[in-house]
């Protein structure tokens, strides 16, 4: 009688069909090679042949095997994780941002990881040692309120880009834009149409970028030879609503105004808003511009004269330069100059 085999231990893999997780261990098995091996694939350190990493690859394949980045950035030292503060998740400039640092991170197998300020720099800092306890590799920070010194004492431990500030401290990297030139050129815009009487809404007055926009359509009046009325300015929030309550504002106090300059293209839509409510036509009785040319400012009714702003290309850049820094390299990116966009909310003054 012919002996019968004793029965096979099972294999580690066979547990996949008993739906437990696919480890490494039962991709080495799998592939019939080493457990180290199969790890300095994974981390792109081995140096194989093309048969093995085929067959590496094979069983990550028919396994479904998928990495874990934590562990594999642990390993080398990382977690291939970015931090990201950014003040509103749902703002469309900071929206078109974020998708500028996920684009240029995910092909290099770093994945973003979001949290929101929402312009509160006790939130922010909350966030800083949320993301820090995530062991994240290196934090973006898109503007904000955290003081310098603040984003100073957090690049002395892991590596900082922040937009929004002219800064400079070991381990940090700052990327601004030209928001004293660009508030010039619409200001300029405006004046060079014959409008005397121009109405601002500004950000709020802690935010550096409002304090810079006000600096730009201060500077424009005066090379236009027109004083500055602070009574045509008039506080907003960056957001549809503020844009609305400041021009409704202006026309509660009786002010004579022939343009409005809103500080960001959101506030410029509810400025319209309240001007169209009041049965005053843009650009036929009042001139609208805006600030940052969102991709929905082109099809508003009628289409709104604004400053661009790069917002994607402000994210890849910021992306790049952290990615320059965790390299071992010094980063050299700069964002474009502003450049006007002039469209149908603006036009020149009848006399």
């Amino acid at each position: 009688m012919k002996p019968t085999t004793p029965p096979r231990s099972r294999s580690r893999s066979a547990s996949r069909a008993e739906g437990g997780p696919v480890t490494i261990e039962m991709v080495a098995e799998a592939a019939g090679v080493s457990l180290s091996t199969v790890s300095r694939i994974l981390n792109g350190t081995a140096v194989v042949s093309a048969a093995k990493k085929q067959a590496v690859d094979e069983a990550i394949a028919s396994l479904g095997f998928v990495p874990n980045p934590v562990a594999r950035g642990l390993a080398g030292g990382r977690t291939l994780s970015i931090g990201v503060l950014t003040q509103a998740l749902d703002s469309p400039f900071y929206g078109a941002a974020l998708r500028g640092i996920e684009d240029t991170l995910d092909p290099i197998g770093y994945s973003p990881l979001f949290v929101s300020g929402h312009w509160s720099a006790e939130a922010e800092a909350r966030c800083i040692d949320v993301l820090r306890s995530r062991r994240v590799d290196g934090i973006i920070v898109l503007t904000g309120r955290l003081t310098d010194q603040a984003l100073k004492q957090c690049a002395r431990h892991l590596p900082v880009v922040v937009t929004g500030r002219d800064l400079k401290a070991p381990g940090l990297y700052a990327l601004n834009f030209d928001n004293v030139e660009g508030a010039r050129l619409a200001t300029q815009h405006l004046t060079e149409l014959g409008h005397r009487r121009i109405a601002f809404i500004s950000g709020e007055s802690e935010h550096p970028d409002s304090v810079e926009r006000l600096q730009g359509y201060k500077l424009a009046l005066e090379a236009a030879g027109i004083p500055f009325d602070p009574a045509l300015v008039s506080p907003g929030a960056y957001h549809e609503v503020s844009g609305l309550e400041a021009v409704e504002h202006l026309l509660a106090q009786g002010q004579k105004f022939t343009a409005v300059f809103a500080a960001n293209d959101q506030m410029a839509v509810g400025a319209t808003l309240a001007l169209f409510r009041r049965s005053l036509r843009v650009p036929e009785d009042v001139s609208v511009i805006g600030f940052d040319d969102l991709p929905s400012s082109q099809y508003a009714i009628p289409p709104l004269s604004t400053v661009h702003q790069p917002a994607l290309e402000l994210g890849q850049l910021a992306a790049q330069s952290m990615l320059q820094m965790l390299a071992g390299e010094k980063p050299d990116a700069v964002l474009p100059p502003p450049r006007l966009i002039a469209r149908e909310s603006s036009r020149r003054m009848r006399g």
